[in-house]
């Protein structure tokens, strides 16, 4: 595949679409120019007397679009796509709700943007549930299970923890995660680079620029398969973290509504056909 070192991150994301296929693209109607994309409400409406919506009718959902196959811009269409992408479309159908995302907003600025108010209703771009975090913002119970992996090239000669752990590496992570907390305290002789997204730092590793990345095991992995194929994920850091959906904490009705939506796609099949769909197992 064509070298992406001197790629954008929208020729990128346009290769890495190509070898996933269309097949696996979400399909999403337009709300409007100015508010991105929405999903077609279903008939069976759940009651909103006891949570408040940023606009009526409507699910407004805040995301970086950053981290493939969980959620990315489909460049051939301008719109959201991925597992979360779906995940939305389905909640916002159990909810009687019309799913529609923002423009994509960097992943630090979600948490301020959702505790605020006023913007979005809720924040989805594969959250880890913390305890720091939680005392911003509530989380809806989890969705996904994960972990952390470190990439490298596959020729690269520090691939360990210990050999990482050195004044002259730099290692490049996402502003505001959980890999970037992790590097912080296990690589703290390395030199940390916090840039938007995963797609950039990899970009770095692949050209040289950065001896390795951190970032959610599912999205490096599906990136290292199918477009940086020159890289590797050295290391897979067994962090036991789950990803849960962000919501105000003066909005818990809305907190409740979307957990009963999860359950009900749990209990009927749905989420696991999606991450069958997207990650090729249960995960």
């Amino acid at each position: 595949m064509k070298q992406l070192a001197s790629l954008t991150r929208r020729d990128f994301l346009a290769c890495a679409m190509s070898a996933m296929g269309t097949a696996a693209l979400a399909e999403f109607v337009s709300a409007s120019s100015s508010t991105g994309t929405s999903t077609s409400a279903s008939t069976t409406s759940a009651s909103q007397d006891t949570y408040t919506l940023v606009k009526d009718g409507q699910l407004t959902i805040a995301s970086d679009l950053a981290n493939p196959p969980l959620d990315y811009t489909d460049t051939s269409t301008n719109e959201p796509a991925g597992f979360e992408v779906e995940l939305m479309q389905a909640i916002g159908e159990k909810l009687g709700l019309t799913s529609v995302y923002l423009s994509p907003v960097k992943f630090d600025t979600i948490i301020p943007t959702i505790k605020q108010g006023g913007t979005a209703d809720v924040g989805v771009s594969n959250f880890t549930i913390t305890d720091e975090r939680k005392q911003e913002i509530d989380f809806t119970d989890p969705y996904l299970d994960s972990n952390q992996g470190l990439v490298t090239v596959k020729t690269a000669t520090k691939t360990t923890q210990d050999d990482l752990n050195s004044a002259d590496v730099k290692v490049a992570v996402q502003a505001g995660t959980t890999g970037e907390s992790w590097v912080q305290e296990k690589l703290r002789n390395a030199t940390l680079v916090s840039l938007d997204d995963p797609v950039v730092a990899l970009t770095g590793v692949q050209s040289g620029l950065y001896d390795a990345a951190v970032a959610d095991l599912p999205v490096v992995q599906y990136l290292v398969n199918n477009s940086f194929t020159d890289c590797q994920v050295s290391i897979e850091i067994p962090t036991g973290e789950q990803y849960g959906i962000v919501v105000s904490k003066s909005n818990p009705a809305l907190t409740s509504a979307i957990n009963d939506a999860l359950a009900q796609l749990d209990e009927d099949g749905t989420l696991k056909d999606l991450k069958t769909k997207w990650f090729g197992a249960d995960l």
